[in-house]
């Protein structure tokens, strides 16, 4: 399809770009060199530090209103956080987390980054993130595989390392752990001192991919409503079929092929057991030919289109459509 070319102010009220993990400012920064490829005109309206090779960077100045500092020939502004202005130009903004808040409305206008998290909220409009693979480091197929890996924010106890690492020691596999450090004070004092377990902290492009090439799978037992988990597809391209849960977007982008979900431990731990069937090049291409950052761009090019001809994304404003009172979601340790 052919959309009319624009200038587009992708805002986010953090840094760009991301060394480590920040999932959000990744995404944005694929997504703007994507609308630039296409043609577009892309303005960064982001955190004091940032820097682009390819679009125009505005620091946010916290003393003026968000419209003062939007361009003036901006066609259509991209929100990635939220914000309380009222904005002068068509909008469109994207939810990248989970909201607990019955009672909040998000405009008209609001896309989230899968099927499911869109339907959490009654809503239809919804983008997988994507990602730009030619950034990546090689995968290597001819690798011999040995052991699993856990990418995330270890602290997080929806994260559910505790299960990942259970089911590691009960294969008796290393686990290499992506995200954290082996001891946690977040959560109180915790430690783990088993040695198969090998801690890396916060880890770049090069050494995640490093690891991931030795890895038979990803564990990835979370107990939330996953968005959608760049970890998952990470994963995937690397070769590396999900052990996870079937919550949040996991059963939609975690299919047979891909993986297994379940929230019985000992389920997981035969799955993880059992690789054999799952086939590395076919995960790879699956991630390559549907989460890639051109595929993410195409789509949001659709909806601004759609909002700059007058049209909405969504037939009413999103809400939390079902209320889970549960901090952390069902899991069976037997």
């Amino acid at each position: 399809i052919n959309y009319i070319k624009m200038h587009i102010t992708i805002f986010y009220k953090g840094k760009i770009p991301s060394k480590y993990y920040g999932g959000t400012s990744r995404v944005i920064w694929y997504l703007g060199k994507e609308l630039k490829k296409l043609g577009n005109k892309v303005t960064y309206l982001v955190a004091n530090g940032s820097f682009c090779p390819f679009a125009d960077v505005i620091y946010i100045d916290e003393n003026k209103n968000i419209n003062e500092q939007i361009p003036l020939d901006t066609d259509i502004v991209h929100l990635h956080s939220e914000i309380d202005e009222k904005l002068n130009k068509p909008t469109l903004l994207t939810v990248h987390g989970n909201t607990y808040n019955p009672n909040k409305i998000f405009p008209i206008n609001t896309n989230f980054v899968s099927h499911s998290h869109a339907k959490r909220y009654g809503a239809e409009a919804f983008v997988y993130n994507g990602m730009d693979w030619s950034d990546y480091p090689p995968v290597d197929f001819l690798q011999n595989r040995y052991g699993y890996h856990f990418l995330g924010k270890a602290a997080w106890r929806v994260k559910n390392l505790k299960a990942a690492i259970k089911i590691a020691q009960k294969n008796k596999k290393t686990l290499e752990v992506m995200g954290g450090n082996r001891i946690n004070l977040s959560m109180g004092f915790r430690i783990t001192l088993d040695p198969h377990i090998h801690f890396h902290g916060m880890v770049d492009d090069s050494y995640k991919a490093t690891i991931m090439n030795k890895s038979e799978a990803l564990l990835f037992p979370v107990l939330w409503h996953e968005p959608m988990g760049l970890a998952i597809i990470e994963s995937l391209y690397y070769g590396c079929p999900v052990i996870g849960t079937p919550y949040g977007s996991l059963p939609e982008i975690v299919t047979n092929d891909f993986g297994f979900l379940s929230n019985r431990l000992s389920d997981l731990i035969y799955a993880a057991a059992h690789l054999e069937h799952f086939d590395r090049k076919k995960c790879h291409y699956y991630a390559r030919d549907i989460f890639n950052s051109n595929q993410m761009a195409e789509k949001y090019l659709f909806y601004y289109q759609k909002i700059l001809n007058g049209e909405n994304i969504n037939s009413q404003k999103p809400r939390l459509a079902h209320v889970d009172n549960k901090k952390f979601l069902d899991f069976y340790w037997d």
